[in-house]
């Protein structure tokens, strides 16, 4: 006795039929019918872009083993969709075993730093080969891309203790020339200001002894009968008078005056005891 039995086919998808176990005929999206028992639908293929995570886990050229993340992104071939449901039992296992050969013969060629620079070249290599495999069994290999490049968690701390070790005597290096810079500079400013310093004094004492100069001129032509160190005395005099008062108003004076005689000694000691006596 038959029976049709009905079904549906989703959009991006088709359908395979079989009849006496046989292959028939595919089935397009929308509303198919089958004659039980002598047909039956037996399977669905999809023609939407799927995504294969493979882990790899090998060594590199210098001892150092590391876990890749490879992501297989692949399609079928519409006019492959025999090949694609009868030629492979499991084509995520087939993708995966080409993976596998692709990285353990491509990784220990390269040291671990040199892998982190080939992720491209890497994935090329994965794509060409799965694409010259498995196009022939109806799937399109779209991309291949290297997600996750994972070394031992001490091999990361390792890298990370050089770079950080690099960069503090990167910094360390510049500390130092700006330090240099630094010196250099103040030490330049200092010689300036000394120097300008120097041309400044050099003036004072100029203009202090022109102005000596025209005052004993002056003096010697104004009171007659006076020689040249009766002038320089007088003006010793007034300077020592300048000074005196001067010291005796700044703040917080301890200035003490020692009068000089032949008993100098005692005379000290007369002074500082009557200074200590006025406190």
């Amino acid at each position: 006795m038959c029976i049709p039995c009905f079904f549906t086919i989703s959009t991006a998808e088709v359908g395979v039929v079989e009849r006496f176990g046989q292959y028939s005929r595919m089935v397009q999206p929308g509303l198919g019918c089958v004659i039980c028992p002598m047909e039956q639908l037996v399977g669905r293929l999809s023609f939407r872009v799927q995504q294969l995570d493979v882990r790899v886990e090998t060594k590199t050229l210098d001892n150092v083993f590391i876990t890749t993340v490879v992501s297989v992104q692949y399609q079928i071939l519409r006019e492959k969709v025999y090949e694609a449901f009868y030629a492979l039992t499991n084509p995520t296992q087939q993708i995966t075993a080409h993976v596998y050969d692709v990285m353990r013969s491509q990784l220990p060629t390269l040291e671990l730093d040199a892998v982190f620079e080939a992720k491209e070249d890497l994935a090329l290599a994965v794509k060409n080969a799965l694409s010259e495999t498995m196009n022939q069994y109806g799937y399109q290999i779209l991309q291949a891309l290297i997600t996750d490049l994972d070394p031992d968690q001490r091999v990361k701390n390792a890298m990370n203790e050089i770079n950080s070790s690099k960069r503090l005597k990167f910094a360390v290096a510049e500390r130092s020339e700006g330090d240099k810079i630094l010196q250099v500079k103040s030490a330049e400013a200092e010689a300036e200001a000394k120097y300008l310093s120097g041309v400044g004094v050099a003036k004072q004492r100029k203009a202090i002894v022109d102005g000596l100069k025209s005052s004993i001129v002056d003096f010697s032509d104004g009171v007659k009968g006076s020689s040249t160190k009766d002038v320089m005395d007088l003006l010793l005099l007034t300077q020592y008078f300048d000074m005196v008062r001067d010291v005796g108003q700044a703040n917080h004076c301890k200035t003490t005056f020692v009068p000089s005689s032949r008993s100098v000694g005692d005379d000290i000691r007369s002074s500082l005891l009557q200074a200590e006596a006025a406190k």
